[in-house]
């Protein structure tokens, strides 16, 4: 699904950043039918918030994760958002090393590809969550 996709340059063209890649290849990929609108929120994200934090994969894919399985907020009954993103933060984090950018980026950024290993890495983590849990909501 997500990680075909990307694999197939979906967001080269636009030029996207890694939180970018993956918010709007999800919403393509899944069908989660964000508007253009809802999908700026990813551009702050990119390189760990532009300062080598948090990597914007994993920060885009709790975006994702929170799109598919929050009805209405993070907190109500039998809402599992944050089992998912723990279950995706701690599966990127054993696959890559880390989740910072700072320490993510130096392993795995090549100039022709930029950092697409982490973007496929996390694509492919979100699409075994996603086939296992279903869509959401």
């Amino acid at each position: 699904m997500l990680l075909e996709l990307l694999q197939k340059d979906y967001g080269k063209a636009m030029n996207l950043n890694c939180a970018e890649k993956i918010l709007y290849g999800a919403n393509w990929a899944y069908n989660m039918q964000l508007p253009p609108q809802a999908l700026k929120i990813a551009a702050g994200f990119g390189g760990g918030m532009g300062a080598g934090a948090a990597c914007g994969v994993v920060t885009g894919a709790c975006m994702v994760l929170s799109t598919l399985y929050v009805k209405r907020n993070g907190k109500e009954e039998g809402c599992k958002v944050r089992e998912l993103c723990k279950e995706f933060v701690d599966t990127f984090k054993a696959e890559t090393g880390s989740y910072d950018c700072c320490e993510v980026k130096p392993k795995y950024f090549e100039p022709e590809i930029q950092c697409d290993k982490v973007v496929f890495k996390g694509a492919e983590i979100l699409d075994k969550i996603v086939a296992r849990e279903g869509m959401g909501k």
